[in-house]
């Protein structure tokens, strides 16, 4: 376990404060900017949040960008997605136990940018002209031409700060394309590998 060279007895840890930034004093700008450095892989959650009436519509898709997603455990194969709490995707998944995942690719910049964007649209109309199938276990939408997709059942989920993160049991996995490379996020930017 790594342990901060920084004790409860540093002045530094009882300056900063909660006003002054992160406990151990770092500060959000200082740590956002650090993290940009770190290059992610770009997913595309998906769940389908059911209508309650069985008589009326079919419900609706839900989707969100993702670069806090990663592989926890091969047996069983397990996934973690990290959510911020208190958003949609997080209350969806609070109760709805089956969710997707698209891994996109290189040319999938648009439909990134488009799920990540802020007071944004209804999600009914991001999903209009975007090619996808339905998972047949969780009826959430599979990006068409995504590298891998995914479909996971919650297996536990667990508060860290801001954050919810999620961790999901892959009951199915897919292969749509073979084409391409990955969609990565460097330095704040959306960018192809290599």
């Amino acid at each position: 376990m790594l342990r901060s060279p920084k004790t409860p007895s540093d002045p530094r840890i009882e300056a900063a404060g909660p006003a002054g930034g992160h406990a151990e004093g770092v500060t959000h700008d200082e740590f956002r900017a650090a993290m940009t450095r770190l290059a992610a892989g770009v997913v595309l959650v998906t769940a389908h949040e059911p209508q309650p009436d069985p008589e009326g519509p079919r419900g609706e898709d839900i989707g969100m960008t993702a670069t806090s997603f990663l592989s926890v455990s091969l047996d069983p194969p397990l996934v973690l997605v990290s959510l911020r709490e208190g958003s949609r995707m997080d209350e969806l998944l609070e109760e709805q136990p089956v969710w997707a995942v698209s891994l996109l690719s290189e040319s999938q910049r648009h439909i990134a940018g488009r799920f990540a964007m802020k007071g944004r649209v209804s999600d009914r109309l991001l999903f209009e002209d975007i090619a996808f199938t339905r998972g047949e276990v969780s009826g959430a939408p599979l990006v068409g031409g995504a590298l891998a997709t995914l479909e996971c059942r919650t297996e536990q989920r667990v508060t860290a700060g801001d954050h919810v993160l999620v961790v999901g049991r892959v009951l199915t996995a897919g292969l749509p394309t073979t084409e391409g490379g990955p969609l990565t996020y460097f330095k704040g930017r959306y960018r192809r590998l290599g």
